[in-house]
């Protein structure tokens, strides 16, 4: 017989949360890949987060993406300054290849059940 309290997710023994949440966890990361499209990345994870506000792990998830992606605005903004100084020819494929990648691994790990946290992220957020 099942157990009519299941543990949380964040419980010892929890699981992840429904099929449907996690796919809406997945969206929340790879939503940031409307940046390619010229749309602000933070707006994607913004737009998922709003939509599923009733979701506690899918908001989670969507909050470290909202705080991710401003982190990397703000960094792709000083790479892009300092063009001017030509480092920026190093930092600002450095800065996009690398918010390429996390975006990808934290879509990945979500996918797998695992919550993610970005490396490298200020907390405007909690």
């Amino acid at each position: 017989m099942s157990d009519p309290n299941p543990p949380a997710a964040s419980e010892p023994g929890g699981e992840a949360t429904t099929s449907q949440g996690v796919n809406w966890e997945v969206v929340a990361h790879l939503s940031a890949l409307v940046g390619l499209l010229g749309i602000p990345s933070p707006i994607g994870p913004a737009v998922v987060w709003a939509l599923k506000s009733d979701d506690p792990a899918v908001v989670a998830a969507a909050k470290e993406a909202v705080n991710f992606n401003i982190s990397f605005f703000i960094y792709g903004i000083v790479a892009a300054l300092s063009l001017f100084v030509l480092i920026g020819f190093l930092l600002l494929p450095a800065v996009v290849i690398g918010w390429l990648i996390l975006v990808a691994v934290a879509a990945v790990k979500t996918a797998n059940g695992e919550a993610y946290r970005y490396p490298l992220t200020i907390r405007f957020i909690s």
